[in-house]
């Protein structure tokens, strides 16, 4: 990865906690500078196709509440554990 130089105005009280992370780490504070700017880049982020696709979704038809959540996640674990079973005999 290309590393580019550029400048950024801090807070006192933000370059102090980079600079107690950085020694508690044992890391260059560019380190932990780089993995901040890293980290909220990744949070921000626009993806261009949907996270999971139609087939791995649910669709209950209406609105959903607790029970029919943990029955969904009821149902898939047991279906999981079964084929689970399945392989290993």
């Amino acid at each position: 990865m290309a590393l580019k130089r550029t400048n950024v105005y801090a807070d006192d009280s933000d370059l102090l906690l980079i600079k107690e992370a950085a020694a508690r780490l044992g890391v260059p504070e560019a380190e932990i500078i780089r993995e901040g700017i890293h980290r909220i880049a990744l949070a921000h982020r626009v993806w261009d196709e949907p996270f999971v696709t139609d087939e791995e979704t649910f669709d209950f038809g209406g609105p959903v509440d607790k029970g029919d959540v943990r029955s969904a996640v009821t149902h898939g674990y047991e279906e999981r554990e079964r084929r689970n079973r399945d392989d290993a005999a």
